[in-house]
């Protein structure tokens, strides 16, 4: 269940710049730094546990792609060589509730109203 929460979270993350609540690029800058940060953890997360790379390689991928402290990296990519897959579940649930709103769209037509969308788990 606490997958859903989270893929919940993040599709609600999305909603801020269709629903006109950021006056002005950088305030829609965070938003984007947060998804480029989650989509580097799905490559470390899968270069570990699937390519084989070595702590080392998936260390250096996140300095070469992100801001973040060498510190914060390193923390990073421990906890995701000792939980692999972790990455993975709430990208895919907030993945699957973007399609369920698709299909409510196209079902929906001009009725569909984006505040009255829910996903009952």
């Amino acid at each position: 269940m606490g997958v859903f929460v989270e893929g919940w979270a993040l599709y609600a993350e999305s909603l801020g710049r269709e629903l006109g609540l950021y006056e002005d690029p950088i305030q829609y800058f965070g938003i984007l730094r947060m998804e480029m940060h989650r989509t580097i953890r799905l490559v470390v997360d899968t270069g570990l546990h699937s390519k084989g790379w070595t702590r080392e390689q998936a260390i250096q991928y996140s300095l070469d792609h992100e801001a973040e402290s060498e510190a914060s990296i390193i923390s990073e990519v421990e906890r995701y060589m000792a939980t692999p897959g972790q990455a993975l579940p709430y990208i895919m649930s907030q993945i699957k509730i973007r399609a369920l709103r698709t299909k409510a769209e196209q079902k929906l037509g001009a009725q569909f109203d984006v505040r009255a969308f829910t996903v009952k788990f």
